[in-house]
């Protein structure tokens, strides 16, 4: 029913990791492969390409959904309906920023202080073109295609480039001035598919199959029992989506505990839930969450 565009590159193996956590594991013949199958019977094709491809293609309808950056949405000027964002990129699950950056030693404090003609190297022309207009300054734009950090001082006075963590940047001496533009992977559907109730349907059951995926992640399911003497100090030791599930067991003085907890602190927090009076302390996987 549907057909789906997923980025090579950089967002490729996170992607691929989503999906397989969602239970929508994508298969190809190898990672050269771009053509792939997802055993769902809402998906009919699967085309792996590169997200600066992917919003046109999705705008055109030569595909129903695909996921790309917010960044290459605006930077292509296509009209797509942004379905979810799906909150992970190449390292984190932070989004990324297209950023202009000068040299650290640079005297250069504000975009404002950039010269008419100030040579700026980037991947993304168009949303660097619009940027500077906004700002009425006159910058020579060179398109980049990659090691677009390599490129200052001697080709180029500043670059417009994305960073995930800034450690790149920081690296090659460079010197974040502004950001141009927060972004956020995105689920993206063609609007003529959107607006087909039996489509629009199942592409709203992958969008919540994505989100559960990544919402459990870093979490786990902690059950336990605790006698009804220590349940308050046990509780208060619990955090929660919500409040903790409490059930009354029909032997002794006990009541069974179960709530979802960050996986991360869940080291300390077994062996203190245990000296509290907790017993039978069980942690389970969570594959999806779905609020």
């Amino acid at each position: 029913m549907l057909r789906i565009a997923l980025p090579k590159g950089s967002l490729e193996r996170a992607t691929l990791a989503l999906f397989e956590d969602a239970d929508l594991a994508v298969n190809r013949s190898s990672e050269r492969d771009y053509r792939a199958s997802i055993a769902d019977p809402r998906i009919s094709e699967v085309r792996i390409l590169r997200p600066q491809e992917i919003p046109r293609y999705v705008a055109r309808g030569y595909f129903d959904l695909g996921i790309t950056g917010r960044d290459w949405i605006e930077e292509t000027g296509s009209d797509v309906v942004s379905l979810t964002q799906l909150h992970y990129s190449k390292a984190t699950a932070r989004p990324v920023n297209i950023v202009v950056a000068v040299p650290g030693e640079s005297a250069v404090e504000s975009v404002t202080d950039l010269k008419p003609g100030t040579r700026i190297s980037t991947e993304f022309p168009e949303l660097t073109r619009r940027f500077f207009e906004s700002k009425n300054l006159d910058v020579d734009i060179q398109l980049s295609y990659g090691a677009t950090e390599a490129k200052v001082p001697d080709i180029v006075d500043a670059i417009v480039d994305l960073t995930e963590t800034g450690s790149s940047l920081r690296k090659n001496g460079l010197r974040i001035l502004e950001t141009l533009l927060t972004s956020y992977t995105e689920l993206i559907a063609a609007g003529q598919a959107n607006a087909d109730p039996e489509k629009r349907a199942a592409m709203e059951d992958i969008a919540l199959l994505l989100r559960g995926a990544i919402q459990a992640r870093g979490t786990v399911l902690l059950k336990l029992n605790v006698a009804a003497d220590n349940l308050a100090a046990v509780t208060d030791m619990l955090p929660a989506l919500s409040s903790p599930t409490i059930t009354t067991l029909a032997r002794g003085n006990m009541n069974a505990v179960e709530t979802v907890v960050p996986k991360r602190g869940v080291n300390t927090l077994i062996p203190a839930l245990k000296a509290a009076g907790a017993q039978d302390i069980l942690e389970i996987p969570i594959s999806k969450i779905v609020e």
